[in-house]
């Protein structure tokens, strides 16, 4: 039985890893030139051939296309008190509002569920879409709608939603559908991101694992079996996701002409209540080395705190909770998740771009320092756990 596989090949010379293997032929898709000379093939294979596959030097990473799901929002309503001093709160907490920086010059690529693009919040956008699904590029779900108002949206009825609104060109890939998607739309959607000069991918989604054990299960294969598979297709994944942020990042350094950042939800399966206390780490492709994972945190009576759902081990962390946003539509939203959360990251990170561009420093290490290390500890709650928040709050540049 032959399942469609992700390949990784550079076209020069690749290093030697325990998924390494020959340069196919006839594959189904072909990307290439992924920032420095890295080709993305997807092909049909059975898994009986990848023992053979592995004794050539072409392929530097190879994984099974798992199905991937929408990071959902923890709820979705009207919040009270979304909005504080004209703007929804999340503006405030990073300090975009007291920022003399707007993102101008910056191009920012979300990859999600798409984008109504006749929303007023996205009036005098140049948005540059692309469906990966199938489904047309209109946003059916609303989920890619919210996440691009809290990075780029202009201000609906008096009130302020987005962080860099001096953003005048977004990539809307649209990589999840109805039914989720799969890593290789968002392999392929994160090279069509680049080809088109994002400096900033933002990710608000992750692998299905339960979901791939019930594709494998429905095919006839024993539960048992289907899930020692996918726990090797999951590592497998980690590792390619790796290998393609590292592409996107060497590519950045190698010529000076892109600096590109990535940043991805941390996932939203812990639970920190009265009847559960459990926590989950940082869930792929976020957890994979390169992309920056994104935790979310709540704006209480006593200060901030960790959204409760929240997963452990980010590297940094957003505002969360009742995050006010677009609404497919029209009019505006409140959802909570890290999905909101990595959004605001990602406004965040266009400041801090725009801040190293015109100073002549924007390269991949310095943005990635500058957003960590922007990160505050200030104004959380007694005992908060830091390796709940990573480096703190995410903060956007002041002067």
């Amino acid at each position: 039985m032959k399942d469609k596989y992700i390949i990784l090949l550079n076209k020069k010379q690749s290093t030697r890893d325990i998924f390494v293997g020959p340069r196919f032929t006839g594959a189904t898709t072909r990307n290439e030139n992924l920032e420095s000379g890295i080709t993305i093939e997807v092909e049909e294979i059975d898994i009986k051939q990848i023992p053979s596959i592995t004794s050539r030097n072409e392929v530097i990473a190879i994984a099974p296309a798992m199905p991937v799901k929408l990071i959902k929002p923890v709820n979705i309503g009207m919040a009270a008190n979304p909005v504080i001093n004209g703007a929804a709160w999340g503006i405030n907490a990073v300090g975009a509002n007291t920022s003399s920086f707007t993102g101008e010059g910056i191009t920012v690529a979300i990859l999600d569920t798409g984008i109504d693009s006749t929303h007023a919040a996205f009036n005098g956008i140049k948005l540059i879409q692309k469906d990966f699904t199938g489904e047309g590029n209109d946003d059916k779900i609303g989920h890619g709608t919210h996440c691009a108002g809290t990075i780029f949206g202009r201000d609906v009825t008096n009130t302020r939603i987005g962080i860099a609104r001096g953003i005048k060109t977004a990539l809307i890939g649209k990589a999840l559908g109805d039914n989720g998607g799969s890593s290789d739309n968002i392999i392929n959607a994160m090279h069509w991101a680049v080809e088109n000069g994002a400096h900033i991918i933002s990710m608000s989604l992750g692998i299905d694992f339960p979901g791939f054990v019930a594709e494998m299960v429905q095919q006839g294969i024993p539960v048992e079996l289907a899930t020692s598979r996918a726990l090797e297709g999951y590592r497998a994944n980690v590792l390619l996701f790796e290998k393609v942020a590292s592409a996107i990042r060497t590519g950045g350094q190698d010529h000076f002409t892109q600096t590109i950042v990535i940043t991805a939800a941390a996932g939203n399966e812990s639970r920190r209540n009265e009847n559960f206390d459990f926590e989950i780490s940082v869930s792929p492709p976020a957890v994979s080395d390169g992309i920056i994972s994104v935790a979310a945190i709540e704006l209480t009576m006593d200060g901030f705190k960790a959204a409760d759902f929240s997963n452990t081990g980010a590297n940094i962390a957003a505002p969360g909770v009742n995050v006010l946003s677009a609404n497919k539509g029209g009019g505006l939203i409140t959802m909570s998740g890290t999905s909101m959360a990595t959004p605001h990251l990602a406004g965040v990170a266009a400041l801090w771009a725009e801040k190293l561009m015109k100073s002549g420093l924007l390269n991949p290490l310095q943005l990635t320092a500058r957003i960590i290390g922007s990160g505050i500890n200030d104004g959380f709650i007694n005992g908060v756990d830091q390796f709940d928040i990573g480096g703190g709050l995410v903060r956007a540049p002041q002067n």
